[in-house]
């Protein structure tokens, strides 16, 4: 079975998602003041590890706003389940919902089957994380194929201060051809 393997320094796709609040967003796409783009994928309200991931995001979020990233999360679940989600989660950046199975083909994300309804009732993205660089571009990115294993935000945050530093001069990684 072959997959897209989403490449590092490729231009991230146009995705449109709606929010909770209503709004269309293009995923990639930073928002007002930010220059940047961080684009964390989530499995859905099932998923008990997301739920914390989400959260312990929102204590670094000012952290990264304040590096010029803008910050949303996306999944696959419907809106009433987005937003029932939302009622356990403490977060103040954007949380889109209904990832289509297409779009995060797109993404080259690894996808799942729901082990019973009691999980969900529907095939959902495993978590990956896409930080967009100022010209669209996939400066950073992780996937994987299970909830247990994802970047540690405060190592991300350290690395993205030290990446945005211009006199780092510091590349798009993993790009050999």
């Amino acid at each position: 079975m072959s997959a897209l393997k989403f490449e590092a320094g490729a231009t991230f796709p146009n995705i449109l998602v709606q929010t909770l609040e209503g709004k269309d967003i293009t995923l990639g796409k930073p928002e007002g003041r930010y220059d940047w783009k961080m684009v964390v994928v989530y499995r859905g309200k099932h998923c008990p590890l997301c739920t914390r991931y989400l959260n312990d995001l929102e204590t670094l979020v000012e952290e990264y706003r304040n590096i010029g990233i803008d910050v949303i999360a996306v999944s696959a679940d419907s809106e009433t389940q987005a937003r029932q989600h939302k009622e356990e989660l403490k977060i103040s950046y954007p949380l889109a919902y209904d990832l289509s199975p297409e779009q995060m083909q797109t993404l080259g994300l690894y996808i799942s089957t729901p082990r019973s309804e009691q999980e969900t009732d529907h095939p959902f993205a495993e978590p990956a994380l896409f930080v967009i660089n100022h010209e669209g571009k996939v400066q950073v990115l992780d996937m994987s194929n299970g909830p247990f294993a994802r970047p540690d935000l405060n190592v991300l945050l350290q690395g993205l201060k030290f990446i945005r530093n211009p006199n780092n001069n510091y590349p798009i990684r993993g790009t050999f051809v």
